[in-house]
């Protein structure tokens, strides 16, 4: 399980999570260790903008892109324990790294409205520790078993 649901997201995550192959996406971006805030301060920006705005620097090294998510994911409902699950597969960045290299210290989703939304439009869902430095090799991120985020 991540480290943590952002407060705009809690409640709405699993509706937003249910994107169509369409204009709505889930978007993966990478921070850069470097000047990282605190889990409780992450928590509470509305927007992504506001995260890279809150002294978070999102990755650049070489072959760096968002990854951006129409299908892949999966909730599972537990009507007994009265939860909800969401699951993502796995995402690859190839050759990350090389000529630009990073130290990437965390991992966030976030939920885009639209294919025109702006970092201002676009709401942050989950975030979590993600540790690696790119080197040129590929860079394959993976979410726990347990899933991506819990709403219960």
């Amino acid at each position: 399980m991540g480290n943590g649901i952002a407060t705009f997201a809690k409640g709405r995550f699993v509706q937003w999570s249910t994107v169509s192959a369409g204009s709505d996406a889930i978007l993966v971006i990478l921070l850069k260790s470097t000047g990282l805030v605190a889990d409780a301060t992450m928590k509470n920006y509305a927007t992504v903008a506001a995260v890279l705005a809150g002294g978070n620097v999102e990755c650049d090294f070489s072959n760096y892109a968002r990854k951006i998510f129409t299908t892949g994911l999966t909730i599972t409902v537990s009507t007994g324990a009265s939860t909800a699950t969401l699951s993502m597969s796995n995402y690859t960045w190839n050759a990350a790294g090389g000529a630009a290299n990073n130290t990437i210290g965390k991992l966030i989703t976030a939920y885009r409205p639209t294919s025109t939304s702006t970092d201002a439009q676009c709401i942050p869902m989950t975030y979590h520790d993600c540790t690696a430095t790119t080197t040129g090799s590929d860079l394959l991120v993976s979410i726990a078993s347990t899933g991506l985020a819990l709403a219960s």
